[in-house]
């Protein structure tokens, strides 16, 4: 469960301009806003094809990049932990140049076969050795997120979409 300080100032600004904060009374934000992962959720994230990070460096320019290598991609150590490897990509490291800077991260988990969503927000660190980065030996790095915000979405704006199978 979240604590009275879940939105910032800037969403408080809005949400009273935009006239929503009578929305986000205590048994609203403990539907919506959580400080874990469910157990109930692990299984789908462990078993997620890919996800969508959003870092920003110290100026706060962002990035957004897509995660992916199949299922496996995403070891749940508890509800306030998971890891992931970095795969190789085209060696710019912009998502990890970001972490660097700014550990503050947005994972994002779809799955545009049920519509189902959910975004996860913490800080990150990049390990290159020890126990966290041995749970991914194939891999050089793993980017260990300790959970602060998990903000489950509804599918009522997804589009269903088969995914595409290469050939």
């Amino acid at each position: 469960m979240m604590s009275d300080s879940d939105f910032h100032a800037g969403e408080l600004e809005a949400q009273q301009k935009w006239r929503t904060s009578h929305i986000w009374n205590k048994k609203h934000r403990e539907e919506l806003l959580w400080d874990h992962i469910p157990e109930s959720l692990f299984e789908r994230i462990e078993n997620a094809p890919f996800f969508f990070l959003a870092t920003s460096n110290k100026k706060g320019e962002c990035d957004c990049s897509f995660k992916g290598g199949g299922p496996d991609i995403i070891c749940i150590l508890d509800e306030k932990n998971f890891v992931f490897p970095d795969i190789d990509g085209n060696g710019a490291f912009m998502s990890l140049g970001n972490i660097i800077q700014n550990p503050h991260v947005g994972c994002f988990f779809i799955d545009f076969s049920t519509g189902e969503r959910l975004r996860v927000n913490g800080q990150a660190s990049i390990h290159i050795s020890g126990e966290i980065k041995d749970l991914f030996p194939n891999y050089t790095r793993a980017v260990l997120v300790k959970i602060e915000q998990v903000v489950p979405n509804c599918s009522a704006h997804i589009p269903k979409l088969i995914p595409w199978v290469k050939e």
